[in-house]
């Protein structure tokens, strides 16, 4: 009897490992998992958490300003005291008048446009500012000297009044501001000079006494309705 040769012997190995593989898929210990793959289906099954969206910026525009009225009074002490300055604003135009109720006067004009004051007067009185519905604000430079200011706006008979009586048959003129409490600054020029003014009455008409004459003063304020300054 021969024994089986070369090719029996190979083909006897290919069926035992087939056999074997066989009965590796059959009891569940196949080829090992690809890498990754537990870990990934892993992955896919455990829950995911999501970050919590950002809080919104925190507002930071102002709350409008108070628009600039066509026609407002103002009336107030500048900052520190010492004179005091009142505003009347008409149609893009103002004028104004800075008084220490002494010597230190200027009465000064110009425009009053978008919330800006742009005045002057003689000799160098410069004011520039800005206004709205509540106050006046800025810089008034009078006889070499600036001031600063913020003043409210002033409810008839607060505001600025002003006549040109006859002192010893000569032309004078008078100013006045009434502040809002009540309060009163002027000043009276003369060619000889400027003093205190009379005190204004303030009843149906603003009267003083000038030289021992009545006189009727005139009040330049947007809210008398007296139609101009």
């Amino acid at each position: 009897m021969k024994h089986p040769g070369p090719l029996f012997t190979l083909l006897a190995g290919v069926v035992f490992a087939v056999g074997i593989g066989i009965v590796d898929l059959a009891s569940g210990t196949g080829a090992a998992p690809v890498a990754g793959t537990a870990s990934a289906a892993g992955a896919a099954g455990a829950p995911t958490t999501t970050a919590p969206p950002a809080p919104p910026p925190p507002a930071t525009s102002e709350p409008p300003k108070p628009e600039a009225p066509a026609r407002a009074d103002y009336a107030g002490r500048v900052t520190g005291g010492g004179a005091s300055v009142a505003v009347s604003a008409r149609d893009g135009y103002a004028i104004a008048y800075v008084c220490d109720g002494k010597k230190l006067e200027a009465w000064l004009e110009g425009v009053a446009a978008g919330g800006k004051l742009d005045l002057k007067g003689a000799p160098n009185a410069v004011l520039t500012g800005s206004f709205d519905a509540a106050s006046a604000t800025g810089t008034v430079t009078v006889a070499g000297k600036t001031y600063q200011f913020t003043v409210p706006t002033a409810k008839k008979p607060a505001g600025l009044y002003r006549a040109t009586p006859k002192v010893k048959g000569k032309a004078a003129k008078v100013g006045w501001i009434v502040q809002p409490d009540g309060s009163q600054v002027g000043i009276l020029t003369t060619d000889e000079g400027s003093t205190a003014a009379p005190q204004l009455g303030l009843g149906a008409q603003a009267t003083a006494t000038v030289d021992g004459t009545p006189v009727t003063a005139e009040a330049i304020s947007g809210l008398t309705g007296n139609g101009g300054f």
